[in-house]
Parts: structure tokens; C-alpha cells; sequence
């Protein structure tokens, strides 16, 4: 298996993909580039596992082809796991990163840095052309701040900083981002399970 077809639109999370399936020796391409109609797959499950098999499967029927989706958010413990599953879209369906940063530092405001406790998740499904599939979790303990830090990354990448470190998942190199980060341990599980397949279908 060399190629396979990302569900995700959102090329951040692709090019985040392939820097670390690389060294699997698979390719993550994009619907388009996969010539999929771009339709919109409504991501109306209550957890991330759902949501990621969904999309997956959809494009896996779609395409004929095995389709890979990652589902992912931020969990704050003060906000009883908020925005979680709705973390794309935690200031409405139309807004952007920008207002979903200022929603919830609105929301922690007063909130003390040790209670600020946050995790990004991260589950990344392969769905098989057989229809098969395989799922992993991965998970990035940390911090949020009162403010934005940070230029690179992406989405609540400016206030959180994963634990042992003193800077934000938008200040840290994007190679390092890689090696610690939610979706880095959700690949690496997911390598685990695609090797054993592999050893399993030989």
C-alpha cells in the first residue's frame, strides 16, 4: 500500500500526515488530487472514533480505494472535555481559528494556570477497499494560555503547551511538533496495526 486518500480537506492536517507516514512508505493524497467530488461529510458522531471511521469510509466507498481520516480536537478539563468533537467548529459553523481561540480564552478567563489542564486527541481510521479498517488514538497533555504565542501550526496550536515544554505548538519547530504531537502518536499506533495486518495477510 503506497497511496492512500486522505479525507480531511484541510491541507495542514495532510502535510502533518505525510511528514510522518513517510517513513511508512505511504503517501497521503488529497481528495482532489484523488479526483473526489467535494462533497461534505457531516461529522455528527459523539466521538472522535466515529467521526474519524465515518469520513473514512465514505471516501474508502466513494473511491474504491482504502481512505485514511483523522479526527482531532482539544479537550479542556475546566471546560468538562469542551470543545472536543466540536473543536473546528467550537464558534460556530462559519468561523475561523482566530474566533474559536478567542471563544474559549473568553470562556477560561480567571482560570488559574494550573487548573488550565488541556489534551489534544487525535484518531486517525484506515478504511479498506474490503471494508476493513483499522483505528488508533493518540493523545498530547499540556496547558492553555491567557494569549496567543506563535506564528506556525494552526487551529489552538498558539495556546497550547504540551507538558514539559515552555513553548507553544505554534513557537516549537514543525519537526519536533511531529514527533510529540497527538496525531505523531496516533500514526505510530497506526503503523503498529498496519505492520501487523500486513504480517497477518502474507
Amino acid at each position: 500500500m503506497e497511496k492512500i486518500i486522505a479525507a480531511s480537506r484541510n491541507s495542514h492536517k495532510i502535510r502533518e500526515m505525510n511528514a510522518i507516514t513517510k517513513a511508512m512508505g505511504i503517501t497521503v493524497i488529497s481528495r482532489d488530487e484523488a479526483g473526489v467530488p467535494p462533497i461534505e461529510i457531516v461529522e455528527d458522531g459523539q466521538t472522535f472514533e466515529e467521526n474519524s471511521y465515518k469520513k473514512a469510509s465514505v471516501i474508502s466507498r466513494m473511491t474504491g480505494c482504502a481512505a485514511i481520516a483523522d479526527d482531532s480536537g482539544l479537550m479542556v478539563d475546566c471546560l468538562d472535555g469542551a470543545p472536543g468533537v466540536y473543536s473546528a467548529r467550537f464558534a460556530g459553523e462559519d468561523c475561523d481559528d482566530s474566533r474559536n481561540n478567542e471563544k474559549l480564552l473568553r470562556m477560561m478567563e480567571g482560570v488559574p494556570y494550573s487548573k488550565r489542564t488541556a489534551r489534544f486527541v487525535s484518531v486517525i481510521t484506515v478504511v479498506f477497499a474490503d471494508g476493513s479498517s483499522v483505528s488508533s488514538r493518540g493523545e498530547c497533555r499540556g496547558h492553555i494560555l491567557t494569549e496567543l504565542h506563535g506564528e506556525n501550526g494552526f487551529g489552538y496550536d498558539p495556546l497550547f503547551v504540551p507538558e514539559g515544554y515552555d513553548q507553544t505548538f505554534a513557537e516549537i519547530s514543525a519537526d519536533e511538533k511531529n514527533r510529540i504531537s497527538h496525531r505523531a502518536k496516533a500514526l505510530a499506533g497506526l503503523r503498529d496495526l498496519l505492520e501487523n495486518r500486513e504480517a497477518t495477510h502474507e
